[in-house]
């Protein structure tokens, strides 16, 4: 069975329209100068109109029964922002220019970036102008945080409501297809957040179309949990994903929090929103989890609870590194020791074995997706600052390396390649009481912290220079200490990409200093202060230095290890890549 579409859609016998409103008895499609037009509703309460060709462009709302007229809660064009008229769009008249990317679970080096801040003009157009430059630094997808219309001009992209539709704000549905064709002409692949957990508060349509799109008995962090178990829900957000396949040629999806949804029917929608959109668009797309419950069967295949998945974001590496190297112990990171010991035993395991929730691990360490910076871990911060904003660069470089030479698959968030002065700040644009009520929560968020108390140091964010801090700076890239830095990350990106990073031996040398062996080539990371660290066998005399993250053209006042056949003298932070024979 084909999976049926929802919202409006052009083909070759006309202009197509569906609309879920099973409360509903009557649906009215309102056409700019024309009639309305009466829609025919099923048994499950979805409208149905089929016309002659329309124009691209056309707009259109919706009036049910006899309530005011909304715009299609599964637009795909919302060119006037979430409240206006919708608009049709037409997919097959964009020329592609080249073929979709195949993605690699085993060879993917994502890096993640916001449309809005990582160029000046926050639009997917002048993303375009980067992509020689993010081939040139070697990450192999680009992964875009949610681009889904939600309220205003400024958002993380979390607080989407037309969940079909490209953002006007950065450019609209042509804009993000010139944007997947010339990564994909750049050979990189294209990586989707997308949120099926929750609806944002402003500009959501489904409540007044389809409550039953919402669970009743349960809810989400962020408000009204989807109703995932509905088989027509399940449709919907299928078709979601199938949308942007098809008509974005999108080559992956990164599934915001799926801890949040339902956990009764979460394995079965997993399963058949993956299985459903690669045996539909005849493609091997990837998908990748976000969930905090360490559970290896959201990458399995061998049981009835498995998911089925591609990968999953596994935080406790960077936990780890962040305790060890800055000293945070606030929150969820009481939990973590920032012992090298248990930072080894993460590398190895995927996930930390210190909590009560973990279960088995696998040996393959692909499906875990690691970082040292992503959007929540610097934005969620009251500041938005970034770890290289707290420790020094020397430690920064030493911990780039590691998470560069992981066996997991590393994720870059846009501007740490080269160490950027900018913070990434949580940012909004909602109007009225709720702009002010969002203002009033994100002070209350941190007022148990003692430097956020009085709630005057974090952030407003409603004012837009919240957001404008948050751009990146590009002009800085190529000036001292960014530049070496960025040189690093483009020597060990280059690196990973020759050898072949399988499961490797990751143990504690001392304290503050872990060793990631392979076959051919191991690094020695000191995360903090300075020591005398004993070879003591791991490293004998056939492992030769190759580099270390202290040598000259990655830092214009490094303090290089001294390293002889023994042991290695460390002045400070640093890490060491050696080559075997």
């Amino acid at each position: 069975m084909v999976t049926p579409r929802f919202g409006a859609w052009i083909d070759d016998r006309g202009a197509h329209f569906r609309l879920w409103a099973p409360s509903s008895s009557r649906a009215a499609l309102l056409l700019d100068g024309r009639d309305p037009v009466s829609l025919t509703r099923d048994a499950r309460g979805i409208f149905a109109a089929d016309l002659d060709a329309l124009a691209r462009g056309t707009r259109y709302r919706y009036r049910l029964d006899k309530g005011e007229a909304i715009p299609d809660p599964a637009s795909s064009w919302q060119p006037d922002g979430v409240h206006g008229a919708s608009a049709l769009d037409d997919a097959r008249a964009f020329a592609w220019g080249a073929a979709p990317v195949p993605l690699d679970p085993r060879d993917l080096i994502i890096y993640e970036l916001h449309t809005g801040t990582f160029t000046p003009e926050g639009t997917f157009d002048a993303a375009r102008d980067r992509l020689p430059y993010l081939r040139e630094l070697g990450v192999t997808a680009i992964e875009l945080m949610p681009v889904a219309e939600f309220a205003g001009t400024r958002n993380w992209g979390y607080d989407g409501v037309a969940l079909f539709a490209p953002s006007h704000a950065y450019g609209g549905p042509d804009a993000l297809r010139r944007l997947v064709d010339d990564a994909h002409a750049h050979g990189l692949g294209v990586i989707l957040d997308v949120v099926y957990n929750h609806v944002g508060p402003d500009g959501s349509y489904l409540h007044a179309a389809s409550p039953e799109f919402f669970a009743a008995d349960e809810a989400s962090p962020w408000g009204a949990a989807v109703n995932i178990g509905h088989p027509v829900v399940r449709d919907w957000l299928v078709a979601n994903a199938l949308q942007w396949a098809r008509d974005y040629r999108i080559d992956g999806f990164r599934l915001d929090a799926t801890h949040a949804l339902p956990r009764a029917h979460t394995a079965a929608f997993m399963r058949t929103l993956a299985d459903t959109t690669r045996a539909e668009s005849g493609r091997p797309l990837l998908f990748i989890a976000e969930d905090s419950r360490r559970m290896p069967s959201i990458f399995r295949r061998e049981r009835d609870e498995d998911w089925g998945l591609d990968g999953v974001w596994a935080d406790d590496f960077h936990h780890h590194v962040r305790v060890m190297t800055a000293g945070d112990s606030h929150g969820y990171f009481a939990a973590f020791s920032g012992r090298s010991e248990d930072l080894a035993q993460t590398m190895t395991h995927g996930w930390s074995l210190e909590s009560p929730s973990q279960t088995d691990a696998p040996a393959v360490l692909a499906p875990f997706v690691v970082c040292i910076q992503n959007h929540d871990q610097v934005g969620n911060r009251a500041l938005g600052d970034r770890l290289h904003h707290t420790v020094g660069l020397d430690t920064w470089r030493a911990a780039s390396a590691l998470l560069l030479l992981a066996a997991a698959t590393p994720l870059l968030f846009m501007g740490q390649e080269w160490a950027a002065s900018s913070p990434f700040q949580y940012f909004t644009d909602h109007a009225g009481d709720l702009g002010r009520l969002v203002s009033q929560g994100r002070r209350r968020e941190f007022r148990d912290f003692p430097a956020f108390r009085d709630g005057a140091a974090v952030p407003d964010p409603q004012d837009e220079a919240t957001f404008a801090v948050s751009r990146l700076r590009w002009d800085e890239r190529e000036t001292p200490p960014h530049a070496g830095v960025l040189n690093l990350y483009r020597t060990l990106v280059a690196l990973r990409r020759s050898e072949q990073l399988l499961q490797p031996l990751v143990f504690a040398m001392d304290t503050h200093t872990v060793c990631v062996r392979y076959e051919r080539i191991a690094l020695v990371a000191r995360l903090e202060g300075g020591g005398r660290v004993p070879r003591d066998g791991w490293l004998d005399a056939a492992w030769r230095a190759m580099l270390t993250t202290e040598d000259a053209p990655f830092t214009v006042d490094g303090a290089p290890p001294s390293i002889a056949p023994d042991a290695i003298d460390f002045p400070g932070p640093a890490a060491i890549v050696f080559r075997r024979g």
